[in-house]
């Protein structure tokens, strides 16, 4: 990895032409055409009459009626700060609420499905809220997560310190400047994702943290998780991350439009700083800075290691990211051990019976709820749909319903398809019933030509030929798409494309395809997902730079057996036949000891153990190796220093560095779509 190197700033957000004397900064994600309903794309579509017809029914089935949470979302504004765009210490645009107003227009947009633009609305707010007067606070709109701020006796204690530490800063700034400054007191990480942890730098100093004068409060093991997770498939994720939150495309109407549980993810420099208090227990009692508060630990729900927190004084319940304004993913997109939709629903009802008079309710995204019937209503709702779900879709299985139909057959209750709570913005319920059979049985279907499948490159020439050619597929996609049947459409002209890659008028009809549907998608996770691989099939892989997301912090938090099992997946197998030798790693500073071993084209590791027949012993400090595992030092350099000493044939090492792979999230979904040039229109 680079080393960053970030500039220092007096003030996170140099921005409107009130505070910063200029226009605001240019964002190459706004689309100029957005408000007017003109599609980005030269080649994109308008919806279709199938789209239209399905919108049509769709609208009149949901009750549009019920604007409760239009009020909730808006109850407590205090102030919107006069700029809308925050920037990153390095210089680019980390946050633009900007690029989103053309949703403020009052327009019904038919390239949206309208329960998803009624979320994607909702999630406009921006600014400070009083959620609980004199008490509870919260900054939204600043970053996909919320910021909340629980006043103590002496200062703020802040739930959730957002993604990036630009946004986090502005938000402490945001509300210091409005409401008065205080210092911040405590710190409280509901659970192990990096919109929850990510701007922790921008809020408090590290020397504080460690002197205990700031406690960070956060669920067991949720150093292990927020490190684990993005490391060993890390760069696959990114990738993966890139098409399900469509984070390169423009913010459109036939694009971009919302986050479901936030409009998106900042794009400034995210940290980490180690917890000091750990929640363990199923309940447990703390009192920071004079508030009185008690934790629900909720370990394998949203995330592996998570927690809800209930304030008695007040009856405000917290619920992470445990409860929200939408039904979340058991499966998520980007990639992540599958959830336990059953655990979650039975933490969730321990919350509804452990907290019985809760009368405000407040979470990591999205809205508040104010009043006990509300709050259990909205409870109840999403309770009993995730283990509906999960227990649903084991009813099917266990009459014969494989991983590949669950998602056709099952159905959602009607009295839940009715509550705005129970709705699939962030999870999609086609997706989420086939993970809970992915949870229990694994991938396979039962079927015997499924368990060595062909890869879609092999199989795919063999389908084209049996279907008659090129010619005839895109004959029938085209009536498909004319007949609205674009998932048939997608099915028959993906195997074309990946048979033939550069079969543009393939590639053009399946982006058409692709778009409608993302346009019928209530969920943002499929909608970014279709959207964005219409794009690339259309013009390739974007050659836009992703803000860096890297954090040195997180890199630092990895164990040194987790850095060196990432060694082992980043090796390249086959160059490593015939390779066999061991390595000693001794860090003295904190006393550890690894034995490496190359064996069998394979690397491994064990802690505690060392050989005295090593062919290399290398001995340096924790700290000095962590400069190397951010790429701020390499190993030469540290023993030119002084600070690594090496003992032993440096053959293993240097044989070792030539077979590592540096991976990039750009990788092709599609065939031909790296450095792909744009396909001509297929109308």
């Amino acid at each position: 990895m680079k080393k960053c190197r970030v500039r220092k700033a007096v003030v996170a957000v140099a921005i409107s032409a009130a505070m910063a004397g200029g226009a605001a900064a240019q964002n190459p994600l706004v689309d100029p055409g957005a408000a007017k309903g003109v599609h980005f794309h030269p080649q994109g579509q308008m919806p279709s009459a199938a789209t239209l017809a399905l919108r049509k029914e769709i609208k009149s089935g949901l009750p549009f009626e019920d604007m409760r949470d239009f009020a909730e979302s808006r109850r407590g504004f205090l102030k919107a700060p006069p700029y809308r765009q925050i920037m990153a210490d390095a210089g680019h645009i980390a946050w633009d609420m900007e690029s989103y107003d053309w949703l403020l227009q009052g327009k019904d947009f038919p390239s949206i499905h309208p329960s998803l633009q009624r979320q994607a609305v909702l999630n406009m707010g921006f600014g400070l809220y009083e959620v609980l007067p004199g008490k509870i606070y919260q900054v939204r709109g600043f970053d996909l997560a919320n910021i909340s701020f629980i006043r103590g006796d002496r200062g703020w204690i802040l739930f959730d310190v957002l993604t990036s530490k630009e946004t986090a800063r502005a938000a402490l700034q945001f509300i210091n400047d409005t409401l008065g400054t205080r210092p911040v007191t405590g710190i409280v990480y509901s659970h192990s994702h990096i919109d929850h942890f990510g701007g922790v730098r921008g809020v408090v100093d590290e020397a504080d943290v460690r002197s205990g004068k700031v406690p960070i409060v956060a669920p067991a093991h949720f150093l292990e998780e927020a490190v684990s997770e993005n490391v060993f498939a890390g760069n696959a994720m990114t990738r993966r991350g890139r098409v399900q939150y469509a984070s390169l495309l423009r913010r459109s109407p036939f694009g971009h439009v919302d986050q479901s549980i936030g409009k998106s993810i900042s794009a400034g420099m995210p940290g980490l700083i180690a917890p000091t208090v750990s929640i363990g227990q199923p309940f447990q009692e703390l009192t920071i800075d004079g508030v009185k508060m008690r934790y629900q630990h909720t370990p394998d729900t949203e995330a592996p290691a998570g927690m809800n927190t209930w304030f008695p004084e007040w009856k405000a319940f917290w619920a992470g990211e445990n409860v929200t304004a939408t039904i979340h993913n058991i499966y998520t997109l980007r990639g992540a051990p599958v959830r336990n939709s059953l655990n979650w629903s039975k933490e969730i009802n321990a919350a509804i019976h452990h907290f019985p008079d809760a009368e405000v309710m407040f979470a990591a995204h999205t809205w508040p709820r104010w009043g006990n019937a509300r709050i259990m209503e909205v409870m109840r709702a999403q309770r009993d749909l995730y283990a509906n779900m999960h227990n649903q879709a084991l009813h099917l299985a266990n009459q014969g319903v494989t991983i590949n139909e669950v998602h056709t057959v099952y159905e959602v209750p009607k009295s839940l398809q009715r509550q705005w709570a129970a709705r699939s913005y962030h999870g999609a319920v086609q997706n989420n019933v086939r993970a809970v059979l992915n949870r229990y049985l694994g991938f396979w279907d039962g079927n015997p030509a499924n368990l060595d499948p062909l890869s879609p490159a092999d199989i795919a020439p063999l389908y084209v030929e049996m279907m008659g050619g090129s010619g005839p597929i895109l004959a029938k996609g085209r009536e498909l798409n004319a007949a609205g049947r674009y998932r048939e459409a997608g099915e028959i002209l993906s195997r074309l494309v990946f048979a033939e890659p550069a079969n543009q008028p393939a590639r053009a009809l399946l982006a058409e395809a692709f778009e409608q549907l993302g346009y019928q998608s209530e969920s943002t996770s499929f909608r970014n997902s279709y959207l964005q691989l219409a794009a690339e099939l259309r013009t390739g892989i974007s050659d836009k730079a992703a803000a860096n997301a890297g954090s040195p912090d997180v890199i630092r938090a990895m164990e040194t057996g987790q850095w060196l099992d990432f060694l082992g997946i980043s090796m390249d197998s086959r160059k490593a036949e015939g390779m066999r030798w061991t390595m000693n790693l001794i860090t003295p500073d904190n006393g550890e000891t690894y034995l490496v071993e190359m064996s069998n084209a394979t690397l491994t590791n064990i802690k505690g153990f060392r050989s005295p027949n090593a062919d290399l012993t290398v001995t340096l400090n924790r700290a000095d190796l962590e400069l190397v595992m951010i790429g701020a030092r390499t190993f030469e350099q540290l023993g030119a220093e002084g600070k690594a000493r090496f003992e032993g044939s440096l053959e293993p090492f240097n044989r070792l560095r030539a077979i590592l792979t540096p991976f990039k999230p750009d990788f092709a979904i599609f065939p031909a779509t790296a450095n792909a040039r744009e396909t001509p229109a297929a109308r």
